[in-house]
């Protein structure tokens, strides 16, 4: 895999401050704090320890960290809360016994120093990797669009058809995954919800909210709507549910 090695944490353990400083500086500080993977995501190195992974460079840095989750999936519609269903459900169906037959994309972080440097393109071939390790039978991944963020406003339905002059996905993390063998499926509008206090919001952001409204907030796909007389501010996040061709690098 280029000049980067791949492991599972199965192989070799990922120290957790390593893992926790990583995935802390790749995500906007409100990301870390959706109900459904404060409550599941520690179980993915519990139990699915062979399908997390990390990928080194030559001097044995950390690049890039996976995460993804085996599923039964029956091969029909992939529903609207894209992440946070994938995530319970593969979480529930281990619990429950029920054999998986299909790999869920969970996340993919690159390391600060190594970002610009196609690493993310060896981190999705390393997932692709894994299911087939697995003897999996698919793998499909709910994408959350790189540079949706700068349009906000804009419905994700019709982001995912904006293309650039050569017909390759607009967005750079779709255009990574298509290039890799996959194909947009749909839109998953209310994959990820994170609500939280007026308080915890702007802790998170950084920002005030003095009245009741839609507020643009840095690295949401979608404005935060805020209610201060309930106290509450609610983000529902749009991502893209892809499927691969294991049949490809």
């Amino acid at each position: 895999m280029s000049n980067y090695r791949f492991m599972t944490v199965h192989e070799q353990p990922l120290p957790e401050e390593i893992e926790a400083e990583i995935i802390g500086q790749g995500w906007p500080a409100f990301m870390l704090e959706d109900t459904i993977a404060n409550q599941y995501f520690p179980r993915l190195y519990e139990d699915f320890p062979q399908c997390q992974f990390a990928l080194y460079d030559e001097a044995g840095a950390v690049a890039a960290i996976g995460n993804s989750i085996p599923f039964h999936w029956d091969g029909n519609d992939l529903p609207d809360r894209g992440w946070d269903w994938v995530l319970e459900k593969g979480v529930l169906e281990r619990e429950q016994g029920i054999s998986p037959n299909a790999l869920s994309a969970i996340s993919i972080t690159v390391a600060p120093g190594f970002k610009g440097q196609g690493v993310s393109r060896y981190a999705v071939q390393g997932m692709k990797h894994i299911a087939r390790a697995q003897g999996l039978t698919a793998l499909v991944a709910p994408v959350r669009p790189s540079l949706k963020h700068r349009y906000p406003l804009t419905p994700i339905e019709r982001y995912i058809r904006w293309q650039q002059p050569d017909g390759t996905p607009f967005d750079p993390w779709l255009r990574v995954h298509w290039r890799v063998g996959a194909q947009i499926v749909r839109a998953c509008p209310q994959s990820m919800t994170i609500p939280g206090t007026i308080a915890q919001w702007e802790a998170w952001t950084e920002m005030r909210f003095p009245e009741s409204g839609r507020y643009i907030v840095p690295g949401a796909l979608e404005p935060v709507v805020v209610d201060v007389e309930q106290d509450q501010a609610i983000y529902v996040e749009p991502n893209v549910w892809m499927r691969h061709d294991l049949t490809t690098p």
